[in-house]
């Protein structure tokens, strides 16, 4: 919109000759009309500025910038640009219910979108508007993705809609909107991966539970929005949340929408998993880099403090790529995995934002690390594989961890190792030299193992109990003796730091301490209740035997003495 005033100015008026009759009234004139020009003029401006301002408060998007200029003497153009409303949509997204009551809105692959703009909103049925705040983007596919709370009226609601995604507040619903069913948390596709042949499906609910693996033949994959241009595969395997099935032999547009689908029986009638999930051919999934004999994967939250150590204590001795799956940290990961970067160490980082899905991610690693690792190490950052042979040591060697392996020649496709769980030892923080350190005093009973696994060997199904894989036919599993190599478990740390590593659980199978359920569980901490209390004298628990191998071994690899102790290389 262009708005043009003339004005008036002493230089433009045509002038009346100096001492003509009438002088003194003729410049009155010219200056009572300027000034009059003038304060209309000014008036205008204001005015306009006015609106400008009340335009861009009360609807950010509908003007975006107003500029003035001096088109020629006399003439003053005000521009207002007023934006095109068509970039006022509604963004394609699937939605799930979050737990805590948060609905994540994951945006289609086709779609553009700025996510770090201030507007997106979900719209609700009842009229409410809440903010859709940008939580990630998704690894491999590129998905943004925001979170918007659930209104209170739809907590106890069923179904629950789906809230409209749009880029502003200003957006205007259709009456014809129609509000799908918001699939929830506990039943539905949540990731894919790719191999070579297949396509791997992660879905929550159809396995539920220990020992609920329903057959293949029971399920279907589904290629494609569309039920007239859909296309179905058989499912090769089910196990846990874990589903395979072969490529569509079509040329479709991919990415394209993948499900899960239940085939129907004589007493079920046929179900579709809900999906929030695209398939696309397999791409490579690691950038092009020398393939390591050696790599470890974990999954973390929030356990930044402890992964300098894990990562150069295992480095040391003969680690050489660590993978490490983020569940949705909010604390300073991301610094020290580019700390460990930036000191040449190989570390790569990759999102995993699905919360109680430790197996899952452990089998998407087995598919994910299998293009640049050959054996891949399944251990927490609390966790540190140690042999008592290392002990006569003075310095470390990469060859240790190598050692502990079978040979080329052997058909061993994993190797596991007895852990010994660790208590509090006095500690009441986190100590300042690392766990190692710190956590000296344990149980004496040997707990369960924790794997090193080839990755050739891990059988189809993907199938893992976190300890272990299943492995194929061919291959054998071999648990270590203790006197070869046990894994140090400091898992119950200072009370501080074990109630926030218990306040949320990565395992879909492992109990939440904190509801009243499974006493008797082997995942309960002996002695601990329901509520996260401290234990009276939780210092001095699960201490039956004095063990500083690793403490004293780890000081005199990596250990620098200082007039009040030694100060370790992964101290910053």
């Amino acid at each position: 919109m262009t708005l043009t005033f003339k004005t008036s100015s002493p230089s433009s008026n045509r002038s009346t000759p100096k001492n003509s009759p009438g002088d003194d009234d003729s410049h009155f004139l010219h200056y009572r009309s300027y000034r009059a020009h003038t304060t209309t003029l000014f008036f205008v401006l204001v005015s306009l500025s006015l609106f400008v301002i009340f335009s861009l408060y009360s609807s950010p998007n509908a003007i975006y910038f107003a500029t003035t200029r001096q088109a020629k003497p006399g003439t003053v153009t005000y521009v207002i640009n007023v934006r095109d409303s068509s970039h006022i949509r509604r963004i394609k997204a699937e939605g799930v219910l979050w737990p805590g009551w948060e609905v994540m809105m994951i945006v289609s692959p086709k779609e553009n979108v700025m996510p770090r703009e201030n507007n997106y909103t979900c719209f609700y049925p009842n009229g409410e508007k809440l903010t859709a705040k940008f939580a990630v983007t998704l690894p491999f596919t590129n998905r943004t993705t925001f979170k918007c709370k659930l209104p209170g009226i739809y907590r106890h609601h069923h179904p629950i809609p789906t809230p409209i995604l749009a880029s502003s507040r200003s957006f205007e619903l259709s009456p014809e909107t129609r509000w799908p069913d918001l699939p929830l948390w506990n039943f539905v596709v949540f990731d894919t991966i790719s191999t070579e042949h297949d396509v791997v499906l992660f879905v929550k609910g159809p396995n539920r539970g220990l020992g609920s693996n329903k057959p293949p033949g029971t399920f279907r994959c589904v290629f494609g929005e569309e039920s007239d241009s859909a296309v179905k595969t058989t499912v090769t395997s089910s196990v846990q949340e874990v589903f395979r099935c072969p490529f569509p032999n079509v040329t479709m547009d991919y990415p394209v929408k993948i499900y899960l689908e239940r085939v129907a029986t004589e007493k079920e009638a046929m179900k579709v998993v809900p999906s929030v999930a695209y398939f696309s051919p397999k791409r490579r999934l690691v950038e092009t880099r020398e393939r390591a004999l050696l790599c470890a994967t974990t999954m973390v939250y929030n356990v930044a403090k402890y992964l300098r150590e894990w990562v150069m204590y295992h480095a040391t001795i003969g680690i050489q790529r660590f993978i490490i799956y983020d569940n949705g940290s909010d604390d300073e990961l991301n610094d020290v995995v580019e700390g460990l970067k930036s000191e040449r160490y190989d570390v790569m980082k990759v999102l995993w934002i699905w919360p109680k899905t430790q197996e899952a991610g452990f089998s998407h690693a087995a598919v994910y690390g299998n293009d640049s690792c050959t054996w891949m190490m399944y251990v927490d950052v609390d966790e540190f594989l140690f042999s008592p042979v290392w002990s006569n040591q003075s310095k470390p060697s990469d060859q240790m961890i190598r050692s502990l392996l079978p040979s080329d020649e052997s058909m061993i496709g994993q190797v596991s190792f007895k852990s010994l769980e660790f208590g509090p030892s006095n500690q009441t923080r986190h100590p300042a030299g690392g766990v190692t350190q710190g956590y000296t005093c344990r149980r004496e009973e040997e707990q369960r193992h924790k794997s090193i696994v080839l990755l050739s060997a891990v059988e189809h199904s993907l199938y893992t109990a976190i300890h272990h894989f299943s492995l194929k036919g061919e291959y054998e599993w071999r648990v270590a003796d203790k006197e070869e190599g046990v894994v140090n478990h400091y898992k119950y740390q200072a009370w501080r730091e074990f109630k926030a590593k218990f306040k949320r659980r990565v395992s879909a199978y492992v109990v939440d301490w904190t509801r009243v359920s499974n006493p008797t569980s082997r995942d309960r901490t002996p002695g601990l209740g329901f509520k996260p209390i401290e234990p009276e004298g939780w210092a001095q628990k699960f201490c039956e035997v004095m063990d500083m191998r690793l403490k004293r071994l780890t000081r005199k690899w990596f250990g620098h003495p200082e007039k009040n102790g030694y100060r370790m290389a992964w101290q910053r």
